[in-house]
C-alpha cells in the first residue's frame, strides 16, 4: 500500500506540466521579493540600523548557502588562488556592500513601490554597461539592436522621470476611524493613519530626490555585479561557491563598516519580534529561498522568462505597501514606472529576437557540417550572460 501511494504521487508531481511549475513558481517568487521590500521598508521605520540589517541579513545568506556550496560543488569547484580572492572581494564589494547599501539608503528615502519600479530598469543598464564593454553588440542595422537601444532610452528616461518630479499624489489610503469604548468622558472617535500597521510610521520619504539617486546607484551596483560575474564564472565555474564567497566578503565589509560607524550598541540587539522577523525574512527568503528557486527557473526557463516577471513584483509590492504602511502613489512615479516596465519589455524583446538570429544562424552552419541540422534544444541558456536577473544578493 506504501508503494502505491508513492508512486500515485510521484504520477501526479509528474502529470503537473513543467511550464506551470515555472510559472508558478515564478509567481511565489515576485510574491517573497515583494514581501521583502515591504519587510525592509518597515524595519527601517521601526529603527532598524541601515548599517547591522545588512550584516545580520548576509550571516544567514552565508550560512543557508554555505554547505550547498561546499558539498555539490565539491568536485568542480577549482583551487582558490589570491586571483580569484581579489575578484570575489571586488564582487563583494560591487554587488553586495555599495549594491544593498544604496538600496538600504534609496528605500528609506522614498518607497517600496518606488525601488521595485527603479529595479526594472536593471536589464537595459546591464545591457548599456555591456556594449561599452563590448561584451554585448550593438547592431542599428537591426529589429532587434533598435529595440535594446530604445528600451535602454525609456528606462533611463523613466528613472529620471521619478528623480526629478515626484508631481501631485494620485491615490492616498484614506484614514480610519476607529470607536474607542469607555466612560461618558473619554468615549467617542478616533482618526487612525492609514495602513494595516500605523505603528510602523507612514511611509512618506525623507528626501524623495535624494532616495531616488541611492536607488540608482543601487540599480548601477547591482548591473555593474552582473558584467562583472560573467568573465569570473567563465574562470571559476562554480556559481555557489562563486555567490558564497561574494557574500562571504560582503559581510566582512559590512562588519567593518558597521563597528566603525555604528556607534549605538543597543543597534546591535533586537528590540521586538518585528525587528527579528525582518532580518530572518530577508536572509531566508529574499536571499536563500529566492536563489535556489530562481536558479532552477533560469535553468528550466531562461533568464529571458525569469526577466519578464519582475514587473509583476513592482504591482504585488504596490499593494502590499499600500494596505499594509499606507503608501501614497505620486504621478511622477507613476509615469516613470510605466516608461521603466516599457523598457524593460523592449530590450527583453530585443534580447529574445538575437537569440532566435543566432539560434538560425547556427543550425544553418552546422547543416552542411552535418548533413543535418540540430535540434535547437541543445543550445541552453547561459546563466552568465548580462542580462541575467538578480541572484540571491540582489537587494
Amino acid at each position: 500500500m506504501a508503494d502505491t501511494g508513492s508512486v500515485s504521487n510521484k504520477r501526479m508531481s509528474c502529470s503537473i506540466p513543467e511550464r506551470f511549475q515555472l510559472h508558478a513558481a515564478m509567481l511565489a517568487l515576485q510574491f517573497g521579493y515583494a514581501g521583502f521590500h515591504v519587510v525592509s521598508r518597515a524595519a527601517l521605520n521601526m529603527g532598524i540600523s541601515k548599517l547591522v540589517f545588512p550584516v545580520y541579513r548576509n550571516v544567514i545568506a552565508l550560512l543557508l548557502l554555505l554547505p550547498f556550496a561546499y558539498f555539490i560543488e565539491k568536485k568542480d569547484r577549482p583551487a582558490l588562488t589570491l586571483n580569484f580572492v581579489l575578484q570575489f572581494f571586488l564582487l563583494a564589494l560591487v554587488g553586495i556592500t555599495a549594491n544593498q547599501g544604496f538600496y538600504l539608503l534609496g528605500l528609506d528615502n522614498t518607497s517600496p513601490t518606488f525601488a521595485s519600479a527603479i529595479q526594472n530598469s536593471v536589464p537595459a543598464i546591464t545591457f548599456l554597461m555591456a556594449a561599452l564593454l563590448r561584451i554585448e553588440q550593438v547592431r542599428l542595422n537591426r529589429k532587434d539592436g533598435i529595440a535594446k537601444v530604445m528600451g535602454t532610452i525609456c528606462c533611463v528616461a523613466g528613472a529620471t522621470v521619478i528623480t526629478l518630479y515626484k508631481g501631485p499624489t494620485i491615490y492616498s489610503p484614506a484614514t480610519t476611524t476607529v470607536t474607542v469604548q469607555g466612560t461618558a468622558e473619554t468615549a467617542g472617535t478616533m482618526l487612525m493613519g492609514p495602513g494595516m500597521f500605523p505603528s510602523l510610521g507612514d511611509a512618506k520619504g525623507k528626501s524623495w530626490t535624494l532616495g531616488c539617486v541611492y536607488l540608482i546607484g543601487h540599480c548601477l551596483s547591482w548591473s555593474a555585479w552582473l558584467v562583472l560575474q560573467a568573465p569570473v564564472l567563465k574562470k571559476y565555474p562554480a556559481r555557489l561557491s562563486v555567490t558564497s564567497f561574494t557574500c562571504f566578503f560582503g559581510l566582512i565589509q559590512f562588519l567593518i563598516i558597521a563597528i566603525a560607524f555604528e556607534r549605538d550598541a543597543q543597534a546591535w540587539l533586537f528590540h521586538s519580534g518585528a525587528e527579528a522577523f525582518s532580518i530572518v525574512y530577508a536572509g531566508v527568503v529574499a536571499s536563500g529561498i529566492a536563489f535556489a528557486v530562481q536558479i532552477w527557473c533560469i535553468d528550466r526557463g531562461g533568464p529571458v522568462f525569469v526577466a519578464v516577471y519582475q514587473p509583476v513584483q513592482t504591482f504585488v509590492v504596490a499593494l502590499m505597501a499600500s494596505f499594509a504602511l499606507g503608501e501614497e502613489f505620486y504621478l511622477g512615479g507613476i509615469i516613470g514606472a510605466v516608461l521603466i516596465i516599457t523598457g524593460l519589455y523592449l530590450v527583453l524583446w530585443g534580447k529574445s529576437e538575437e537569440k532566435k538570429i543566432l539560434l538560425e544562424r547556427a543550425v544553418i552552419q552546422s547543416a552542411p557540417d552535418h548533413g543535418s541540422s540540430r535540434p535547437s534544444g541543445h543550445i541552453k541558456s547561459s546563466i552568465t550572460q548580462p542580462l541575467l536577473h538578480p541572484t540571491a544578493e540582489n537587494v
